[in-house]
């Protein structure tokens, strides 16, 4: 993979550009969990932090949590300037968007992190001016695999699959079924391992580090 063949580039964030201090993550999860009157482990955590069985809701409904009480929890206890001060960018994230900023292919991020905690991460790390497009999953975008979302930032960025070349870079199975939903090469970065996911993401590039794609 050349990224100088792509007309633009369209980014997940948590897991994929960035990621938190585990010691956060801890701090949410017993505090959702005080919430909802269960502790839960760390393995649970990780795995529910990280999407690393799949979708989210079918997780929680195995560990015998309703989705729709756990997301209220979740988001009520998350603190925005807390997570953004524990959140770093990965070094070969860095060199990528500092690479593709010397080019003119329009670069644009599509999450699930919600507006009121992406805004304060994008800020801390100066990454705001580093995308053309920002869209934050809502039920009135879609969620991930659905392609609308990505279609959205594509809508802003000015180009479409129909005419241009792009693919989607992400962390989890969802962002590989949105990228190929949305007609665009999937490439998918394993930032906890294939033996700790417990499964292999297939995806158009499969890399260990950003550095892998030029």
């Amino acid at each position: 993979m050349v990224l100088s063949e792509y007309d633009f580039h369209l980014f997940d964030l948590d897991g994929t550009l960035v990621d938190a201090d585990w010691s956060y993550t801890r701090s949410v999860f017993d505090r959702v969990g005080d919430r909802l009157g269960r502790r839960f482990s760390d393995r649970e955590a990780y795995v529910l932090w990280h999407g690393l069985g799949g979708a989210r809701a079918d997780t929680l409904r195995d560990l015998g949590i309703d989705p729709d009480r756990f997301w209220p929890a979740f988001h009520a206890v998350e603190d925005p300037a807390a997570r953004a001060a524990s959140t770093f960018l990965h070094d070969d994230a860095a060199r990528l968007l500092d690479r593709l900023a010397e080019s003119t292919a329009p670069a644009g991020l599509v999450t699930h992190c919600q507006r009121f905690l992406a805004d304060p991460v994008l800020d801390r790390l100066d990454l705001h001016d580093r995308f053309d497009a920002i869209v934050c999953c809502t039920d009135d975008t879609g969620w991930k695999p659905d392609p609308d979302p990505l279609r959205l930032a594509m809508r802003e960025m000015g180009v479409s699959a129909a005419t241009d070349r792009g693919y989607y870079a992400g962390d989890g199975e969802s962002d590989v079924g949105a990228a190929w939903n949305a007609g665009l090469d999937a490439v998918h970065v394993e930032r906890v391992g294939h033996a700790d996911r417990g499964r292999c993401v297939l995806g158009d590039r499969r890399v260990d580090s950003f550095d892998e794609l030029w």
